[in-house]
């Protein structure tokens, strides 16, 4: 694993995530108002190392996954976010896709983090493996989340209700 950041924004380092990041992982999602719209995933240390897991899997089977944001020189995570390949299960284009998701750590709300970050890690993404099309998944009600979207070029392509009743809007980022 690199020891060092992968990107750097003005604010931010941008690193591949590591097994001893875990203990921040859990952090970042320990608050239920960052959890709020997250879906039913526990902030425990086994859910949240399946997270991890997952994030390992995309990085090495297709080269591009989530990263932990840090404040320079510091080590508390104060995000995950970036492109990530996945498979939701309910087609919709958000079945064997690069996808776009965020999370802040609800003490930076707020600051811009999420647009700033997400701004170097999709110019990375279409640098290292050409502009293709990005899907992203926003709960209904995640205003915040819905704002950094649009602002990243994101427009919405459809809906979808999960199994545990919510709703979620499903975004694309076209090429081009």
């Amino acid at each position: 694993m690199t020891e060092t950041p992968l990107l750097h924004t003005d604010r931010l380092e941008l690193w591949r995530p590591r097994i001893e990041d875990l203990p921040g992982l859990v952090e970042l999602v320990a608050h239920e108002d960052t959890r709020r719209f997250l879906g039913p995933q526990k902030p425990d240390a086994s859910a949240q190392f399946e997270r991890l897991l997952r994030n390992a899997g995309s990085w090495s089977l297709y080269g591009y996954g989530s990263l932990f944001a840090r404040l320079p020189g510091r080590d508390a995570i104060i995000g995950s976010l970036g492109v990530f390949h996945t498979w939701r299960g309910f087609g919709k284009g958000m079945d064997d896709a690069p996808e776009a998701g965020w999370i802040i750590h609800r003490d930076h709300w707020g600051q811009g983090y999420a647009g700033e970050a997400m701004q170097a890690a999709l110019a990375w993404f279409d640098a290292t493996h050409g502009p293709r099309r990005v899907a992203a998944m926003i709960e209904e009600g995640n205003l915040a989340s819905q704002k950094v979207a649009q602002g990243l070029g994101f427009a919405e392509c459809g809906r979808h209700r999960l199994d545990d009743g919510a709703e979620v809007l499903l975004y694309e980022r076209l090429p081009g």
